[in-house]
């Protein structure tokens, strides 16, 4: 088994577009979850960024702390860049790391002119303890202690689970304390669920997900919603024609009807609740178990085993249906094409409209190695546009004197706009900022909570700063 790097970061919004990474943490284990290294660290706010006040108060940032670190923003993503070359082949795991934090690392690369995909290329590959911790509670309950919320549903926070579960998580909301949680938790549901944890093994790979997905008569796995953790005894159909994730075919439904329906109606039936066709992101590390654990829920039970699999020898024997399926799937694509927005991408947003090509990821290290004064050099070099904007940015943020006195105003400029808009912007705003503080001062006043109002006035008089310096752009 390969290593694993736990990791976590703090950020300074929720927006993976448009915020910033100012903490993190990441340890490296050997596969009995033993810690070999670490990574801390935490940096000052980039030029332009304007924070949320509320995630400075939930990971307990005050201004003055991200206005004194001595690392910026590029540095310390540097250094973690190098840390995890350094820390060689691995599986990256986290909690909730699959939907929020890898998009925000991915995004963040982006925009510092490194690799986006390293959680997931050259033999390195992904998971989220979120998903394993609600399919060990499913298929051996109790493996973990939740709170339970006012609808009676088991509440899956990091901060909540640790201490119930006897995980020492006195920093709660640091980056390296939510880390050593992550590995808390993830070390109960090896030795409580070894069944669980032994199966996310196998789909912490894409390719190997959707091989054992395909390979498989039938299996189960298990999907999230409405705060309940639902197990689905599925058979492989085929894969959608444009994200490749693969169809599948619920098995508590009787195939017969719908594998004799002509296209037309197929298409409408498909659109009724309850679904008999389920998607599942094999990229998304879902937790794939043997289809004898979905036959113990009563829905699969009384159908019995069996059956279940005599529906799935059905459905996998009709080659048509699967056709049925994915035609009606593209009509689906060219329906959401003709009717997409068509509104311009700011360069931030554009990291999936398409890949950095391999000639332009060549020029990448290079920019990293020169000294500052010659990166505009190699600026130039990059074919895509949106490369030469983020090497300029940084610079901007960096060693604005290396920019033309052109470049450093358009720049400063535009940054300026942005902030300053009294629009509803995709990114934070100063006055969004305002109006923030303005309700969380009159909430944290009614609590009687000095400590909240304290970083409240902290942060207020750092966006007046930030306001005094843009407004004369």
């Amino acid at each position: 088994m390969s290593n694993f790097v736990f990791y976590d970061f703090e950020t300074s919004s929720s927006n993976k577009y448009w915020g910033q990474i100012i903490q993190i943490g990441a340890v490296l284990t050997n596969d009995n979850l033993d810690e070999l290294d670490r990574f801390d660290a935490r940096c000052r706010l980039s030029p332009g960024i304007i924070p949320e006040a509320m995630a400075l108060i939930v990971n307990k940032s005050s201004p003055q702390m991200l206005k004194n670190s001595n690392l910026s923003h590029y540095e310390m993503i540097r250094q973690f860049v190098e840390t995890l070359k350094r820390w060689g082949k691995a599986t990256y795991i986290g909690f909730n790391s699959i939907e929020f934090d890898e998009e925000f690392l991915r995004c963040t690369l982006f925009q510092t002119l490194e690799y986006p995909y390293i959680t997931s290329t050259n033999g390195n590959t992904r998971g989220d303890v979120l998903s394993l911790a609600r399919a060990a509670n499913l298929y051996y309950p109790n493996t973990l202690k939740n709170s339970v919320n006012e609808k009676g549903n088991d509440v899956y926070k990091l901060d909540q689970m640790a201490p119930l579960n006897g995980i020492e998580h006195g920093d709660a909301h640091s980056a390296i304390g939510d880390v050593m949680a992550t590995i808390g938790i993830a070390k109960i549901i090896s030795k409580k669920a070894p069944n669980v944890w032994k199966a996310s093994m196998l789909t912490m790979d894409k390719t190997q997900s959707l091989e054992l997905i395909k390979k498989e008569l039938l299996f189960c796995t298990n999907e999230y919603f409405y705060g309940k953790s639902r197990p689905y005894v599925q058979t492989f159909v085929c894969q959608h024609p444009q994200y490749q994730y693969p169809l599948c075919f619920d098995l508590r439904h009787d195939p017969t009807p719908y594998l004799k329906m002509p296209i037309n109606e197929l298409e409408a039936a498909m659109k009724k609740q309850p679904k008999f066709m389920r998607t599942v992101r094999h990229n998304k590390h879902p937790v794939i178990m043997n289809p004898s654990y979905g036959a113990k829920f009563d829905e699969y039970k009384i159908i019995g085993f069996s059956k279940l699999e005599t529906r799935a020898k059905l459905v996998r024997e009709n080659k048509e249906f699967a056709e049925k399926i994915q035609s009606i799937k593209r009509s689906e694509i060219e329906e959401k094409e003709q009717s997409k927005s068509q509104e311009d991408l700011f360069n931030e947003e554009s990291i999936y409209a398409k890949f950095t090509t391999a000639e332009d990821n060549k020029v990448m290290p290079e920019f990293h190695s020169v000294e500052w004064d010659k990166k505009l050099s190699v600026i130039s070099k990059f074919k895509d546009e949106r490369l030469q904007y983020f090497g300029k940015k940084l610079l901007y943020m960096e060693k604005p004197e290396v920019l033309s006195k052109e470049d450093y105003n358009l720049i400063h400029k535009d940054t300026a706009k942005k902030l300053l808009s009294t629009n509803n912007e995709k990114w934070n705003t100063i006055p969004r900022t305002y109006s923030e503080i303005d309700t969380l001062r009159a909430k944290f006043e009614k609590q009687e909570d000095k400590e909240k109002l304290k970083i409240l006035d902290d942060i207020n008089a750092y966006v007046e700063d930030l306001e005094k310096h843009y407004s004369s752009a």
